[in-house]
């Protein structure tokens, strides 16, 4: 096991949403809320409406992130506008940035500009970019399986304006756990299209595209600026660490520790369990040995905890906390 050491972490996916009861009369709300249990059971080891869940805000999150030695964290709004017919979104990036507006050099804007392709492709594109040059947006995700496939042409124009813009993208991969959403729209193998024509547009690829992470891994190896995120899917691994010596180990020996990055979309007390477990990750001598995966280093875990993230999105990556601070007021915003 590894000694606990100070390093400066980062989370991405950290979703933010207000009242979402007043959606609830659409059939296609409880339907929704019903496969979300599904995900959560095994990432969380609960469901929804199971012990600590908190409200899905800033002062909740800087709490949590505050006890779980988390420094910087990227807020983002929750969509699922097809649950209402696509009338309305369960939060707004407006939302994320009055909540995180008193927390500054703690949480920074991950947006959402989607569904892109149903909105329009340009009116995406135009708020993609006032949100990066007004709010200082330092991330982007992609949801499709609300849009449609991710090599769609239509897209083109889009992943041209994130280069220019220089930001990365954040994409969900993999199973598509709600309904009424498609997996086929997340397959990994969609991604090589996307990374053959925009070989400098950086993609984070949300949960590891699990269960289709080996087709992710090996694009990973393949595509320079494909990076493999562990969010949500960390929650499970610290759970069953078995799972996550395998994954995390494949991982590393296609990707490497230079591709590899923290996330959450999971409840905000969550935060220090999945932190904890990459604080101390470690690989059993005898499953390297079996499957020839690498030794774990500190220098492994400090890039996969934070600094990568915060060399993808320009952050100075300095402490902002102590790994084990608790609420104190020095953690606090503007610290």
């Amino acid at each position: 096991m590894a000694a606990e050491q100070d390093f400066f972490v980062a989370l991405t996916e950290c979703h933010m949403m207000g009242d979402i009861s007043e959606l609830a009369y659409y059939p296609g709300f409880e339907r929704w809320w019903r496969s979300v249990n599904g995900v959560v059971g095994v990432w969380s080891g609960r469901k929804i409406g199971e012990g600590d869940m908190p409200a899905p805000n800033a002062a909740s999150l800087i709490k949590y992130m505050d006890e779980g030695g988390v420094d910087i964290a990227f807020a983002l709004r929750e969509g699922m506008d097809d649950v209402s017919g696509h009338t309305a979104p369960f939060s707004t990036n407006s939302y994320i940035i009055k909540q995180i507006r008193p927390y500054k050099d703690r949480m920074y804007l991950e947006c959402n500009v989607g569904p892109i392709m149903r909105r329009g492709v340009q009116n995406a594109i135009w708020e993609l970019e006032y949100l990066v040059k007004n709010h200082g947006a330092k991330l982007c995700k992609v949801y499709a399986p609300e849009d449609g496939p991710l090599n769609d042409p239509q897209m083109w124009p889009f992943y041209e304006k994130a280069c220019e813009l220089d930001i990365p993208l954040t994409i969900h991969m993999g199973m598509a756990y709600v309904v009424p959403q498609p997996t086929k729209y997340t397959l990994p193998i969609l991604l090589d299209d996307v990374m053959l024509a925009f070989p400098d547009l950086k993609v984070i690829a949300y949960h590891m595209a699990w269960p289709y992470h080996e087709e992710l891994f090996g694009l990973a190896g393949k595509h320079a600026n494909l990076y493999i995120s562990l969010s949500g899917i960390n929650g499970w691994f610290a759970r069953a660490p078995y799972k996550g010596y395998h994954l995390i180990g494949e991982a590393l020996e296609w990707a490497g520790a230079d591709k590899i990055v923290m996330g959450l979309d999971l409840p905000f007390s969550d935060i220090r369990r999945v932190v904890d477990y990459m604080r101390t990750f470690d690989i059993p001598q005898e499953l390297q040995e079996r499957y020839g995966y690498p030794a774990i280093t500190d220098e492994t875990r400090a890039k996969i905890l934070g600094l990568n993230l915060a060399r993808l999105t320009k952050i100075e990556p300095t402490k902002r906390v102590g790994p084990l601070a608790g609420a104190a007021a020095d953690g606090r915003a503007g610290a």
